[in-house]
């Protein structure tokens, strides 16, 4: 499994009139969280695109479990579980910094797409062997 985690700190613009975190406001923070997971192996999401990759979302999901609330630091967490078949998926767990119980959980499915032609493509190797080598590491 390949796990990343990286902060963000709720702004005000984030919450809604509850004076909580805006539901659709948690796809952000997964965004956050699978760019700097994929960052972190050494391929930002600018680096796939060069080499004619994209990775559209075409499938995500979020419970929410308690509000988060402005000026909170929020912990993302990003795992990776499996290699990549023709889909990416990618979990994801928001915490409030140093509690134990998610806030909200989730996950979005990706596909992989061919930069010139638009149309869906197998992972490329370059792309698999980083996760590979990623997950062999953290056995």
């Amino acid at each position: 499994m390949i796990k990343h985690t990286t902060e963000v700190r709720v702004r005000y613009a984030d919450t809604d009139q509850m004076k909580v975190v805006y539901h659709g406001k948690y796809l952000e923070y997964f965004e956050v969280g699978r760019a700097a997971l994929i960052r972190s192996l050494g391929l930002p999401y600018s680096e796939l695109e060069t080499r004619g990759i994209l990775l559209p979302v075409i499938e995500a999901f979020a419970k929410y479990r308690r509000p988060a609330r402005y000026d909170d630091l929020l912990s993302i967490e990003s795992v990776v579980a499996e290699l990549p078949q023709a889909t990416l998926k990618i979990d994801y767990q928001v915490f409030r910094n140093q509690e134990q119980m998610p806030l909200a959980e989730g996950y979005t499915i990706h596909s992989f797409l061919d930069v010139t032609t638009g149309k869906p493509t197998r992972p490329p190797g370059y792309f698999t062997q980083i996760l590979q080598t990623a997950l062999a590491a953290s056995e």
